[in-house]
């Protein structure tokens, strides 16, 4: 009994490491959304920080602020939709395609 519980924590052990390793490599991921037909790029981080913005200069010229920041939104929406995704998927590598939000953990692997 004790033998299965110790080889069950070394287990544990492993399986936290793995997982740092996994929070370590998306943290370095980087990933783009954009808008209005690619004319506003927003690049955020796997901490979801924005690290760029880009804009097209046609979108200045055009002095439509509201749409401007409303494309921004948009982008920056896009991104982190992407950057869950990726998350998502990291996570499904990790769990070997475990449902973690099954065994009520909802939100952090869903």
């Amino acid at each position: 009994m004790i033998e299965g519980v110790t080889n069950l924590l070394r287990q544990f052990h492993k399986m936290q490491g793995e997982m740092k390793k996994i929070q370590e490599q998306i943290a370095r991921e980087e990933i783009t959304g954009s808008s209005g037909g690619e004319m506003v790029k927003v690049t955020i981080n796997g901490r979801f920080e924005v690290v760029d913005v880009q804009l097209d200069r046609k979108v200045l010229e055009e002095n439509e602020v509201n749409m401007l920041e409303n494309m921004i939104v948009a982008a920056m929406n896009n991104a982190i939709a992407k950057m869950q995704e990726l998350v998502k998927e990291k996570m499904k590598e990790f769990t070997g395609g475990l449902n973690l939000g099954e065994l009520g953990i909802p939100g952090l692997f869903s």
